[in-house]
């Protein structure tokens, strides 16, 4: 194997580009940051295609802009000279005794190879990896994994293969089904995944050399140090957006690619985001519940998706979770809650709570049923049948609760039923949790990727309406996706659908309301840009949108659906309330 440079720089010892070779022979290239001089040290590992060498600044200018200028603490205590997008900054680690690796997944920055995101060859690479770290003169032996995003998305499911030296991952805002929380939302597609691909993986594809960024880290290309012609380039990657395409239902394709939580039993730190609904939380929920480590915690916050990862809470959280697990050290883990929410109120206000469980056992789960006569939500159920019409691409209907006469704190898992009928053999159902105060005004929060997100957001095809039985809670359903069961026009259907978890302390004399669209959600105040940028508009929802005109063809998807509300038609929306 060929010779690395090593260097010390700002007190760390840093190995640039050190190869590590696959069972297929391709090598690998990872960064190493570590204290100087003999020593053991623990390994906190990253595996991804953002390129290692890439300054989060260059790459990532508005997100760099948030840190310095909103949270100024984040870049304290360091040069940030190191700083790569979604990952530890090395300078605010090496120092509290751990070596920090920064490997380049297959394809991406500095490593050769097929590029293919989540796919099992990434997973068996990342496997590899992790036993290499555990290996190393400097290593003691004990891996952990760290980092946002993808960077935690792919922690559930090498985790799921069982490497001996993997010591504790902490997945930081990481979905976990590539299907239901990243590609087909309720089985309707969702444009990111291939926006992100083009817009993000692509460009920081191993060989491109030259038309990449130099690294302000270290003066090299960040995807080199070969410029290849893009005709090589386009032979040495999937088409990630057919992918998604050729894959509408759970088949072989997507079964590979979700982690085993059986397999899981190393501890974790699942720290998700209410804001961030399209992408990340419902992983971090359902990872948290269904991983079988015995050693598990689960922390909710707030803000913007990068923020609190890089704050000092974020940071001292981090530490404390892997001094304990990874160094023996008396952190005080030991008497972390199971459950650490950042409890969410109106004007980014979040006030920090310990619980034991993930739903909270005291939830007096309470039914608000729709009523079409009137566009209400009440916990009464309506005595007559009506029936409401929309237009199947349109804004839709929103139903109002009266106005609430106490402060009412909704925190959980939140689902609907509701009795559709459609014009076609198909519908698509956008469901948005709304409140607004006594003058209609509706309040909207910073999410993790929109400054206007609303307070929940669920969606579902209606041919997709089935239930695994098994894994269905009336609080979650959970739907198998594995085959299409299209509509009878006119006839009506019970449909399930699930909205992902929230939190929101609603002020008394406010409403709660309860859209349902044909279409993306659009902010009360939203203005259409006069030149937009594909897939960078944001309306609400980020972008985490849904008008592919081949996975939502007018013929099928255009005419009109009718909400049916009444004693035979029980339409509700459950809303997990914690009493005071």
């Amino acid at each position: 194997m060929e010779n690395y440079k090593s260097e010390i720089q700002d007190g760390m010892q840093i190995d640039w580009d050190v190869p590590i070779e696959m069972d297929d022979g391709v090598v690998l290239r990872c960064d190493v940051y570590r204290p100087v001089g003999e020593g053991k040290y623990p390994v906190v590992m990253s595996y991804g295609p953002y390129a290692k060498w890439l300054h989060l600044k260059d790459g990532y200018p508005n997100q760099w802009k948030v840190l310095t200028e909103k949270f100024p603490e984040s870049l304290a205590g360091s040069s940030c000279k190191y700083m790569n997008w979604e990952l530890v900054d090395p300078e605010r680690w090496v120092p509290d005794g751990y070596a920090i690796v920064r490997v380049d997944s297959r394809g991406a920055g500095r490593s050769p190879g097929y590029m293919e995101v989540w796919s099992p060859r990434e997973t068996k690479d990342f496997h590899d990896c992790i036993e290499w770290a555990g290996t190393q003169d400097w290593s003691n032996g004990k891996v952990g994994l760290n980092g946002i995003s993808y960077f935690g998305m792919n922690q559930w499911f090498v985790a799921s293969t069982q490497p001996s030296h993997l010591a504790a991952i902490c997945v930081w805002e990481g979905a976990a089904d590539l299907y239901r929380d990243l590609s087909h939302h309720g089985g309707i597609l969702c444009l990111f995944a291939n926006t992100w691909y083009t817009d993000t993986v692509m460009l920081r594809q191993h060989g491109k050399g030259n038309r990449d960024w130099r690294s302000r880290i270290n003066g090299e290309w960040v995807s080199g140090p070969d410029t290849l012609p893009e005709e090589t380039l386009a032979g040495n990657r999937t088409n990630f957006g057919q992918d998604l395409l050729d894959h509408p239902l759970i088949d072989d394709y997507w079964k590979e690619r979700m982690p085993d939580y059986s397999k899981i039993n190393v501890p974790l730190l699942s720290a998700g985001n209410w804001g961030g609904v399209g992408l990340h939380p419902r992983g971090n929920f359902e990872g948290y519940l269904e991983s079988a480590s015995d050693q598990k915690w689960l922390e909710v916050h707030g803000l913007d998706h990068f923020t609190h990862f890089y704050t000092d809470y974020g940071v001292n959280l981090q530490k404390k979770f892997f001094g304990h697990f990874l160094k023996e050290e008396k952190t005080g883990w030991n008497e972390q809650p199971k459950v650490s929410l950042h409890i969410r109120h109106p004007g980014e206000k979040f006030i920090i709570r310990s619980e034991n469980e993930w739903p909270l056992e005291r939830t007096e789960w309470t039914k608000y049923y729709l009523k079409s006569s009137n566009t209400t939500l009440s916990v009464g159920q309506a005595e007559e049948e009506s029936e409401l019409e929309y237009e199947a691409l349109g804004d839709g209907l929103t139903f109002m609760t009266d106005v609430l006469q106490e402060d009412t704190e909704i925190t959980g898992p939140v689902a609907s039923k509701l009795f559709i009928s459609s014009e076609t053999e198909d519908a698509d159902l956008f469901l948005i949790l709304r409140i607004f105060t006594a003058d209609m005004k509706e309040i909207t929060f910073q999410g993790s990727n929109d400054p206007n997100t609303p307070v929940g957001m669920g969606w579902l095809r209606a041919s997709h309406r089935k239930l695994d039985t098994e894994k269905s809670e009336i609080y979650r359903p959970y739907h198998t996706h594995d085959e299409k069961q299209l509509l009878t026009p006119g006839d009506i259907y019970e449909l399930d659908i699930e909205i992902w978890p929230t939190s929101i302390v609603v002020p008394k004399g406010h409403r709660v309301g309860l859209s349902v669209r044909g279409r993306d959600y659009v902010h009360p105040g939203f203005e259409q840009p006069e030149m937009p940028v594909s897939g960078r508009i944001y309306s609400g929802v980020g972008p985490f949108k849904h008008d592919n005109k081949v996975d939502r063809p007018a013929e099928i998807f255009g005419k009109k659906v009718k909400i049916h509300t009444g004693p035979n038609h029980p339409s509700y929306i459950l809303l997990p309330i914690i009493p005071n």
